[in-house]
């Protein structure tokens, strides 16, 4: 039994906040973003829409994408580290707002890498036999944890969500490897306390070794090489950093997601956005071979092989 994924949905708030926008509020300016980060523009939540509502819609469409009802979910899981509240969790929120009443549901949190550790939770759910369909959602309101003046971190955060039906597949497709890890030693580099917290520095040479490590590791458990792959969708939390991942599987831009211009970085969103975004585009077509990998605060990170479709 093979899981994969068999609908997705993204959402992300209407509320644009360009480059120039930041500049009216802090010392900065568009060309120092755009050349250090890739950034052009970002989407902030209105005041009054918090991760759960932007679960709800991300969600929504995943399972419609799915062509399931909510009461066909068996688990629900979030991905997050910007709860609507400590708790109850998003999970059991989102559950009530969808009407899922046969799913469990649990938050998961792995900050920017959450989305994968959430894919690979729900995978082993559906390959053991126990659920059919699993909804995983990454979801964040990074907003709420910015601290607007200070203006090497709060230029690079977006908010939005992005959602996948996880359920059984052919064979050959789906899920074909994984690799997760986890380094606490680096926990002090970027955490939050009433703010969110980075040295960036440490964090880019972290994710410079390891995007390209992982993607290169969940190749080879799958026996496949770099020239087996159709797609690259990484984390988008700088260009610099998608691009040394690129040229570490000596990848032509074309076949590399870069989302990061329009939404910054979303953290546990920002892959699932990304993989809508290039599915709807037709980047992404049947029976290719992707690969998603994304790191995070924890220090964190993962990485997952897919045969796409169904």
């Amino acid at each position: 039994m093979r899981a994969g994924i068999i609908g997705l949905g993204k959402y992300v708030p209407e509320n644009v906040v360009t480059n120039f926008d930041l500049e009216k509020r802090m010392d900065t300016s568009d060309e120092w973003i755009r050349t250090r980060t890739g950034i052009e523009e970002r989407r902030l939540a209105r005041e009054n829409e918090d991760t759960s509502d932007m679960a709800y819609k991300a969600a929504l469409n995943a399972i419609e994408n799915a062509g399931i009802t909510p009461a066909d979910l068996d688990m629900i899981i979030v991905a997050t580290v910007t709860p609507d509240r400590p708790f109850p969790t998003v999970s059991c929120m989102l559950q009530e707002k969808l009407g899922a009443v046969n799913a469990a549901a649990m938050d998961l949190s792995a900050a920017c890498a959450g989305f994968m550790y959430g894919i690979v939770t729900g995978k082993q759910f559906i390959e053991t036999g126990v659920y059919k369909n699993v909804l995983v959602v990454g979801v964040e309101k990074l907003s709420k944890i910015v601290d607007w003046s200070d203006r090497n971190t709060a230029v690079l955060f977006g908010d939005g969500a992005g959602a996948v039906v996880l359920g059984q597949v052919s064979p050959e497709k789906g899920v074909l490897s994984f690799e997760l890890g986890a380094d606490g030693t680096g926990g002090k580099h970027l955490y939050q306390d009433e703010h969110l917290i980075m040295n960036g520095r440490e964090v880019f040479k972290f994710a410079v070794r390891q995007m390209g490590e992982s993607s290169v590791n969940v190749l080879q458990k799958a026996g496949l090489t770099k020239d087996d792959v159709d797609f690259l969708v990484p984390h988008q939390a700088n260009i610099r950093i998608i691009e040394a991942s690129r040229q570490r599987l000596e990848l032509p831009v074309e076949k590399v997601s870069y989302t990061i211009s329009k939404y910054g970085n979303t953290s546990a969103a920002s892959i699932p956005i990304s993989l809508v975004e290039e599915v709807e585009a037709g980047k992404i077509k049947d029976g290719d071979v992707i690969v998603l990998v994304g790191f995070g605060a924890g220090l964190t990170w993962g990485a997952i092989a897919i045969r796409w479709g169904r």
